[in-house]
């Protein structure tokens, strides 16, 4: 499974903390150092008057070496001031975590919490998740300290409510100002619902026939002729108007159209929401056919950033998540962001988030409950932690300082508010939920989004009922 995202966002707070090289739905490059596997400890207690509590790390990110003097301390904290608990940290390292956790599992031996983890990671165990409603609602627990599209993106499916937001990554447009003004364009919007207004006053919906008309404007030749211009020769382009940053998975591209799934309700039937198929016919166009996006060859280039596209300094307009404030030394001190446009009258915004979940299996609910509540909590221990993780908060009293770190490294200070109010437009289902046979199913999507990456002329159509016949046949096997 891929490591979570956030330990790419980690140079934001803390330079010295640097986890990878990024991407988004991009695969991580695992520490090579770091904690050990240990040996799982049993489910008894420590002691007559403690429950012990075990916390797996490794699942996403954790197993760097900057990262065990932080996560020690919350434990320290919490076994302090929690007397009839003994919490429990066993550290694997990225490399061995699924592996290690599977074998837990299988052998009845699972922990109690494990985390951070994103949404993909968290897949490879699914079904095996407790559902947090019963210990929020005895607890009375304050979900206000949240966003409500956060809360809610981890209440999908059935199974009940997951998880609670931890660490999240809302998207938005990334885009370049002085390419803006050089065309004679005005900026995208800041804010959802807005219109974007074009030069003459005229004002459009901000959809994505409008991210299209403006990228086209944006994308120019060598000599100087625009891809809505007649003239205008695809072969020499020396600034394209928009890119698909760091996604590398056919279904994050889908789900900005309108949030959905590859398996139907009933978990074991392969289905292709229509919104999908808009967005890789409109992805395959923006390569093939409009010219306004590069395609793979390009995207991986080093004029064009080596798989780094934006940051080349040389594209308009990509749309990405927070967590791309890691990786933009290149990019320019002007650029700013945007709000993502909308597809049929509806805004979504996708959404990475990572954070704690407790397996079904525990033999101590309420007390593993505890222990989550303390980790996404305002102690001084907590609130370092998911500083150095490079997080940012999901929990609302703690952004103010995240994005006061972001201005000093940004000194353009763009408008965080856009991040802020994407949340509440968060894909539900998120994109990277549950399909059967998930490992394989994810490796079929990718494929699939290869081919629009790399191919001209393809049948489109015919690819996509032929992804939708290769996902059954995986679903369907034991």
């Amino acid at each position: 499974m891929k490591k979570s995202i956030f330990a790419l966002v980690t140079i934001v707070i803390v330079l010295a903390m640097l986890l990878s090289a990024c991407a988004k739905t991009t695969e991580t490059t695992p520490q090579d150092q770091g904690a050990q596997p240990t040996t799982p400890p049993t489910k008894e207690t420590s002691g007559s008057d403690k429950v012990e509590i075990r916390w797996f790390v490794g699942l996403g990110t954790g197993d760097a070496p900057e990262l065990q003097a932080p996560q020690q301390a919350v434990v320290d904290a919490f076994n302090a001031s929690h007397p009839n608990i003994e919490l429990k940290m066993e550290v694997v390292l990225y490399a061995q975590a699924y592996e290690t956790l599977a074998t837990q599992v299988t052998s009845g031996n699972p922990p109690d919490i494990v985390g951070p983890v994103g949404v993909s990671g968290a897949e490879g165990f699914h079904g095996l998740w407790l559902d947090l409603a019963p210990y929020i609602q005895k607890t009375n627990y304050d979900l206000s300290a949240f966003d409500k599209g956060a809360v809610e993106f981890y209440n999908a499916g059935g199974e009940g409510q997951l998880g609670l937001p931890y660490a999240i990554y809302p998207s938005m447009i990334f885009y370049q100002p002085e390419m803006f003004d050089e065309a004679g364009l005005n900026y995208p919007p800041k804010k959802y619902g807005e219109k974007y207004k074009w030069p003459d006053g005229a004002e459009e919906e901000w959809n994505y026939d409008t991210l299209q008309k403006v990228a086209m404007k944006l994308t120019v030749d060598e000599n100087g002729k625009t891809a809505d211009q007649e003239g205008f020769d695809p072969e020499k382009i020396a600034q394209y108007g928009f890119i698909w940053q760091g996604h590398d998975d056919a279904r994050a591209i889908g789900s900005y159209f309108g949030a959905g799934s590859l398996v139907g309700t009933d978990g074991k039937t392969a289905q292709i929401p229509p919104e999908w198929e808009d967005a890789w016919k409109w992805t395959y166009d923006s390569i093939w056919k409009y010219h306004f996006q590069p395609d793979y060859a390009l995207y991986q280039s080093e004029a064009w950033g080596a798989s780094n596209p934006f940051n080349s300094g040389k594209i308009a307009m990509g749309i990405t998540f927070l967590w791309y404030t890691c990786c933009m030394e290149n990019a320019g001190t002007k650029w700013d962001i945007a709000v993502v446009p909308s597809y049929n009258g509806k805004i979504t915004a996708n959404l990475n988030a990572d954070t704690f979940r407790i397996f079904k299996a525990t033999k101590h609910p309420d007390e593993a409950f505890e222990v989550l509540s303390f980790f996404l909590g305002e102690s001084e221990e907590a609130k370092n932690l998911v500083l150095a993780y490079g997080a940012f908060p999901a929990r609302k009293s703690l952004q103010t300082s995240f994005f006061d770190s972001l201005n000093e490294l940004f000194p353009q200070k763009p408008d965080w508010q856009v991040a802020l109010d994407g949340v509440a437009y968060a894909d539900n289902p998120s994109f990277e939920g549950f399909f059967p046979n998930y490992n394989e199913s994810l490796n079929r999507t990718r494929e699939f989004y290869n081919l629009i990456l790399t191919t001209a002329g393809l049948d489109l159509d015919a690819e996509i009922a032929k992804l939708k016949t290769d996902l059954q046949a995986i679903y369907d096997k034991k």
